[in-house]
């Protein structure tokens, strides 16, 4: 596979997630890059977290929009791609837009300046308003790829919703992480956002989706993915 924009220097060997015969690159930053399709794809930002619990009265530092959509701008600059897709749950509510700083809005802005910018609906942010910039759609479908927010098992489906994380033994102690699980006809993807949380890729909701352990977590480290598999995992 060719990467259009990344060179050998910053990515050597880049980790291939098969969907449903479709190759894609899961990024080490927890998004995926289809590079025929020069399509980009993040999934739960939940942006303006921090200020949704503040106003319950639960003091969280207000940096994690900023701090996402940083990472987000990494992400783009290292690939340059043509298009981006937030898969759903981009806001952490219904008015998280509302409360963005000026300066979290101008990055919205620059992110989608001289690309398509697709947004998917998801059950935190189900009525995007249009002032947002890009298309808002509740699913998409690309070939044999279906891109939708909350996952139902078909086949050729890429979903996010669940923030998969592995819970993995090793040297005497456990790591947990995010992570991609995939086993080849489906996938997950981790949650995208500084603040969102993870759900264990060992609770029914992940067997309601793969119907067994016969499932990858591509786990991300802090330089690459590690691959391993389900029944490995606790």
């Amino acid at each position: 596979m060719t990467v259009t924009a990344v060179s050998a220097a910053t990515w050597k060997t880049p980790t291939v997630v098969t969907v449903a015969g479709t190759p894609l690159i899961a990024d080490v930053s927890g998004a995926l890059y289809w590079d025929e399709e020069r399509l980009l794809v993040v999934s739960d930002l939940h942006l303006e977290k921090g200020s949704s619990f503040a106003a319950r009265g639960v003091l969280l530092p207000p940096y994690d929009s900023a701090a996402t959509l940083a990472r987000l701008a990494s992400v783009v600059a290292r690939y340059n791609p043509r298009r981006v897709m937030a898969l759903g749950d981009s806001f952490h509510d219904r008015d998280a837009h509302t409360r963005l700083v000026a300066g979290d809005r101008q990055a919205i802005d620059a992110l989608q300046a001289g690309r398509d910018w697709i947004w998917i609906s998801g059950n935190h942010d189900p009525a995007l308003p249009p002032d947002l910039g890009g298309t808002v759609l509740d699913e998409l479908s690309l070939g044999s790829i279906v891109f939708r927010h909350q996952p139902t098992g078909a086949r050729g489906e890429i979903a996010g919703h669940l923030h998969p994380k592995a819970r993995v033994p090793t040297r005497g102690r456990a790591v947990e992480r995010r992570c991609f699980a995939s086993d080849g006809e489906r996938a997950v993807m981790p949650a995208f956002g500084a603040y969102a949380g993870g759900l264990s890729i060992r609770d029914r909701a992940f067997a309601a989706i793969f119907r067994s352990l016969e499932f990858t977590a591509h786990v991300l480290g802090d330089a690459r993915l590690h691959a391993i598999a389900a029944s490995r995992c606790y």
